[in-house]
């Protein structure tokens, strides 16, 4: 049975939410103001958090920044009145998983709840054969930790969110192999932000200035023209 949090201060939408999300099969807790939402975050583990972005005390993309930082990896959805594309895109860089926009269809909401399942299970089935195989990748000075998570470059930890692990972790895995914008964002995200390719770059940019020496002169993030981007299988 899933367990999912839903961060809400519109109590009939709260409820709402909570009906159909018990159709579902899933266990609910349910917090009316932002601060309170990212306590609970700490002291539960959940399978899904469903975020509004307008909330009191902490709004819910400084709840979603401060999940991440905690390496807290549960998926987010964030939920909100608001349409333009902007805030969709501060959404996903601040780390969350998905959007969706008030007014939605019940039916859209159930689906993209499924869909957020139906992700978590496939990747963490892909990480599984990954591990199988190795869970440490070292590559001169920067070593992947698939298992725990953890990127360590010349002896020293590196905080990344968790798009920028998947990233990485995909693309190390993978030396040599190029993705394009568009599959890395399918792969990553998921197929419902097509069109963000953007959201990829940034991402990329912000992985490049974390592991490389001179982000300017990659080292191990390196692009592919015309294509993408790829891991140097080159490196030793």
């Amino acid at each position: 049975m899933k367990q999912v949090l839903i961060v809400e201060d519109d109590r009939n939408i709260a409820d709402l939410l909570n009906l159909h999300l018990l159709d579902l099969e899933c266990t609910t807790d349910i917090a009316y103001d932002g601060l309170e939402g990212y306590q609970k975050t700490l002291s539960q583990t959940y399978d899904l958090i469903l975020l509004d972005v307008m909330l009191p005390s902490m709004d819910g993309l400084e709840v979603c920044r401060k999940i991440r930082a905690k390496e807290i990896h549960t998926p987010i959805m964030m939920l909100t009145a608001k349409s333009e594309e902007i805030d969709k895109i501060l959404g996903l860089e601040c780390g969350a998983d998905d959007y969706l926009t008030k007014p939605f269809s019940v039916r859209e909401l159930i689906a993209r709840v499924k869909a957020i399942f139906r992700r978590t299970q496939m990747h963490q089935e892909s990480l599984n054969k990954l591990q199988q195989k190795e869970t440490l990748l070292n590559f001169a000075h920067l070593e992947v930790d698939l298992q725990k998570r953890k990127v360590v470059k010349a002896g020293k930890r590196i905080e990344l969110t968790p798009k920028e692990f998947d990233l990485l972790a995909l693309m190390a895995a993978n030396p040599g192999k190029s993705y394009s914008r568009e599959q890395l964002l399918n792969l990553i995200w998921g197929y419902e932000f097509s069109g963000y390719d953007h959201t990829v770059n940034a991402h990329i940019n912000r992985l490049r200035g974390k592991v490389e020496t001179d982000p300017n002169k990659p080292q191990f993030i390196l692009t592919t023209w015309g294509v993408g981007y790829r891991f140097n299988d080159e490196i030793v």
